[in-house]
């Protein structure tokens, strides 16, 4: 209307009047003040955070999965084999995160925002909720401490997988190499 205006139309003339959106408008309309209430009540702080630590944490987290497979195999064609057992659990995470967005209080969303494998996403639904601090906390170490020990497990098949030149290597065989000293 600002647009009409400044090139001297009459904005009523074009049918392009709109109704001023104010605080009653927001508490009398329906889905629109519910989606304009719920967006003032949000804790941007801690979405911005919550964002940064999961990211990162789950970042680290499968970057050590990968990188284990990775030393593992030669060439591409040989990962294929090794690389749906650390997808799935990113899979599985997106749709209990779809579910976690209709019923964040769910067991389902609790426990899996606990799983470190697939908190980095089911938490991020969970935090626009509220969550308590403890459950972040809680969430946050087991991430933290789960990442450690794949790094030190990826770090030990590194070491004899590099090595390994003509094998086709299985989870077996990554088993076996976990557990060499």
């Amino acid at each position: 209307t600002q647009m009409a205006e400044g090139l001297g139309v009459d904005p009523e003339m074009m049918g392009m009047t709109m109704p001023a959106i104010d605080s009653t408008t927001v508490a009398q309309g329906g889905e629109m003040g519910a989606v304009l209430s719920t967006l003032k009540d949000l804790d941007y702080g801690m979405l911005i955070i919550g964002f940064f630590i999961y990211f990162a944490l789950g970042y680290l987290l499968y970057a050590s999965f990968f990188a284990a497979i990775g030393s593992a195999v030669e060439n591409e064609a040989d990962t294929q084999q090794l690389i749906l057992p650390v997808t799935m659990p990113l899979i599985i995470g997106l749709f209990i995160m779809l579910h976690t967005f209709q019923y964040p209080d769910s067991s389902l969303s609790f426990w899996a925002s606990m799983i470190p494998f697939t908190s980095p996403m089911v938490m991020m639904a969970r935090i626009a909720y509220g969550v308590p601090a403890w459950e972040l906390a809680l969430s946050i170490g087991l991430l933290i401490v789960t990442f450690l020990i794949l790094t030190y497990i990826s770090g030990k098949i590194y070491r004899i997988g590099i090595l390994m030149y003509g094998k086709k290597a299985t989870w077996k065989d990554l088993w076996k190499w976990m557990k060499i000293r």
